[in-house]
């Protein structure tokens, strides 16, 4: 539809509106009167039922414009490193002294009532560790790279989930419900803290999987649509082509784009003069407004050439075994730096991942290979630009891996005891946090739920996840349902 064409339609429809109607006059009965007019009384009374919901939306502001937080927020933004399929706690930043002597033995204690596969005998890990910086803390030969940051790092070695499947503990991590449609948490901080910036989303994933719940691990669900994450590729596309679809329009100019918008925009307006509040409606309206100004900020943003040859090769440009992951840490840094509320990065091959049931040693070899030197080049630039202590870095997969032996040399999945570290944001740096049992099989100490993770993020971003709810179906959701415990004593 081209700019004259629009312009017709708009002058019909202001025709129509200014147009007397008239209609040949209708005599009606009591009766009559009270059957036509019985479904209006239910929409009355509807109305009535539903005004207290309606009431509340309408004072819920659906735009993504930066919110105050509910307190004092030690932390601004938060940057999400997704290792898809499962890292091995054992094999990573966790040892087991005990699981390196007894390895072939038998696991001493209970092992889970439910388990996703049978595993035989403990399996020793076959990577060294090593202590680095001044904190001492132990990292495997797997991250020499990221060991040399291990005093920026606040180690959680006992988070604990409670699903065995990809697809449910995904879920979980990402929505806070493994058995139902819920919002992400990265459009949960959107619509608790609202953008930095108005060309760009305030919630990007790059190269997300489609796998283990798919959109819904970005997805808004019931909150407003710009709440929703945007994803930039998947992970099947390699991030050098990995781009927002359809960013350009290749049959509008700006001008005839801009136009369809302002058009559609008054139609909606003026439909929700005569409905009234209604955010998902608004939520939209803002998307496109969004999308339209994105044409020109995004393919900007992206353009990780316009970075020096050194910054490039920190993050492992220069080589062919890192520069896909490279790029995608290099591209969340620049977003981060353009005010992006929530950054999501996530680390997945479709022919191996982490999810290592046989090949351990070189499954995890190569994954580690991809993303330990882009990662600690993404933590130095941080730290380096000032950007590092106001946003919280979250290191983490859906759950770890078994001590004991799967195939011969691999390992299950294990939801009940794994890592994951954080970095700055308002956490303490260089510390160990929890433990698990002395093969590394259940949490133990300081028992960290992935509510809990969910509710210590929220609250390092100065959000209590308790008030962060928003009211679908007749009740209150929010992010941490009704569990979570805040996690203070990582706080710096």
């Amino acid at each position: 539809m081209n700019v004259s064409a629009i312009r017709t339609l708009q002058s019909m429809r202001y025709q129509e509106q200014t147009m007397p109607i008239i209609q040949p006059p209708v005599s009606l009965t009591r009766r009559a009167m009270l059957q036509r007019s019985a479904a209006g009384f239910g929409h009355v009374a509807l109305a009535t039922m539903l005004a207290s919901e309606n009431a509340s939306a309408a004072n819920v502001s659906p735009a993504i414009a930066a919110k105050p937080p509910h307190f004092s927020a030690r932390a601004k933004r938060v940057l999400f490193l997704f290792m898809s399929g499962g890292p091995s706690q054992v094999d990573t930043f966790d040892p087991k002294p005990l699981l390196q002597r007894d390895d072939g033995g038998k696991y001493p204690f209970t092992e889970p009532r439910i388990k996703f596969g049978e595993t035989s005998t403990l399996l020793k890990s076959p990577w060294k560790f090593k202590q680095y910086g001044q904190s001492g803390l132990p990292v495997s030969d797997l991250f020499p790279s990221i060991g040399q940051c291990v005093d920026d790092l606040c180690i959680i070695r006992s988070i604990h989930g409670t699903n065995p499947a990809h697809g449910g503990a995904v879920l979980k991590l990402h929505t806070g419900s493994d058995t139902q449609i819920r919002p992400s948490m990265g459009s949960w901080v959107t619509y608790g803290l609202g953008s930095e910036n108005e060309n760009l989303p305030a919630f990007i994933t790059i190269c997300p999987t489609l796998a283990f719940g798919g959109v819904n691990n970005w997805g808004a669900a019931f909150l407003p649509a710009d709440c929703q994450g945007t994803p930039i590729g998947n992970a099947a596309v390699p991030s050098e082509q990995a781009t927002v679809k359809h960013i350009r329009n290749v049959r509008l100019t700006t001008a005839e784009q801009r136009a369809q918008l302002d058009l559609l925009a008054a139609m909606n307006r003026e439909h929700l003069q005569l409905a009234g509040a209604n955010s998902a409606l608004e939520g939209r309206i803002n998307s496109f407004e969004l999308a339209f100004r994105m044409q020109t900020a995004m393919p900007e943003v992206q353009d990780v050439a316009s970075e020096t040859a050194a910054m490039q090769k920190l993050y492992g440009m220069d080589n062919p075994i890192t520069a896909g992951f490279g790029r995608q840490c290099l591209m969340a840094r620049r977003f981060l730096e353009c005010g992006v509320r929530f950054v999501q990065v996530t680390h997945n091959d479709s022919e191996v991942q982490w999810d290592q049931h046989s090949n351990l040693y070189k499954g995890h070899s190569k994954n580690a290979a991809e993303v330990d030197r882009p990662i600690a080049g993404l933590l130095k630039d941080l730290k380096s630009r000032g950007l590092l202590d106001d946003t919280l870095v979250i290191w983490g997969s859906e759950f770890g891996r078994t001590p004991t032996a799967q195939s011969g040399d691999g390992r299950d999945h294990n939801p009940h005891g794994f890592t994951m570290w954080l970095a700055g944001g308002g956490v303490k740096r260089g510390i160990a946090y929890g433990a698990t049992d002395d093969y590394g099989y259940f949490a133990q100490d300081n028992k960290v739920h992935i509510h809990d993770l969910h509710a210590t993020m929220l609250a390092l971003l100065g959000l209590n996840h308790e008030q962060l709810t928003y009211k679908n179906a007749g009740r209150d959701f929010r992010l941490t349902d009704v569990e979570g415990h805040v996690v203070r004593d990582i706080f710096a």
